[in-house]
């Protein structure tokens, strides 16, 4: 009888689709499965799947999801409400998201980390609106270039190949390597590790390079984007900082408790 009374229990609880793969995503799978909230966690890779740690209540699924199936993906995982955690330049999977929102009902809010506040007011950084309008200027030639851009944006750098050094740090997979390799960064221009990077380590791998200028997106302090522009001023490098892509979202918080109160507005 008890048992029976569980199950029922179970079968009328939802979830929260939370897609993550940010820092900020483990601290709201945590904070919403300590509460007694039913939690998915959606990431891309392998390597993803280890930052989350094993709680009751919490599944962490991998893999790409297409429009044509999140149907079933939110049926199959009684999905009531979607937290939009993904890094603010994964706006692809947040369209996807918004998009099926609509057409589905389900309530939907965007977490989206802070940017950085504390601007220098060094007039070493400086920020574009683009990766075309970086590559399409002169702002790189005859500089020893550090991309800390993902590797995704390294194809586009080629082209500068021989109009400056270049150097780029990746994410430690075959993927990322491969993709850097064939964008021209040879082994000894390409540093594969997980960020957090310490700021002594930072340091230490731009004067080891000697290090001109650098170039990063504006990923919030939780990318590094604080410590970059701290040594940048501190060294007198420049830093170009490529602005977030614009995206408009329905609904929009910087606050961890509100995103988990939201949560738990929704769920049964």
């Amino acid at each position: 009888m008890l048992s029976s009374i569980r199950e029922a229990i179970a079968l009328t609880m939802t979830t929260v689709w939370l897609i993550g793969g940010t820092s900020e995503s483990r601290q709201l799978a945590q904070g919403l499965v300590k509460r007694g909230v039913e939690c998915v966690v959606t990431v891309t890779t392998e390597p993803a799947r280890s930052l989350y740690a094993t709680y009751p209540g919490l599944t962490v699924w991998v893999g790409k999801l297409k429009g044509s199936s999140l149907s079933e993906f939110t049926r199959s995982h009684n999905v009531s409400v979607i937290l939009d955690t993904s890094h603010p330049w994964a706006v692809k999977i947040s369209q996807l998201a918004i998009a099926f929102s609509e057409c589905s009902q389900i309530p939907y809010l965007r977490y989206e980390r802070p940017p950085v506040t504390n601007h220098s007011s060094s007039s070493h950084i400086l920020t574009l609106d683009s990766f075309a309008t970086l590559v399409s200027g002169k702002y790189l030639t005859d500089q020893h270039v550090f991309l800390t851009v993902g590797y995704q944006r390294l194809p586009l750098f080629q082209p500068w190949q021989h109009q400056a050094t270049l150097f780029a740090r990746v994410l430690p997979s075959a993927k990322s390597i491969q993709m850097a390799q064939e964008a021209g960064f040879t082994s000894d221009r390409l540093i594969a590790i997980r960020p957090p990077i310490p700021e002594a380590l930072e340091l230490a791998l731009w004067q080891h390079w000697q290090i001109s200028l650098v170039v990063t997106k504006a990923s919030g302090d939780a990318g590094g984007e604080a410590i970059k522009r701290q040594l940048c001023d501190r060294l007198g490098i420049p830093l170009i900082t490529i602005a977030r892509p614009k995206m408009t979202y329905p609904q929009q918080t910087e606050d961890i408790e509100e995103a988990i109160e939201f949560c738990l507005s929704h769920v049964i």
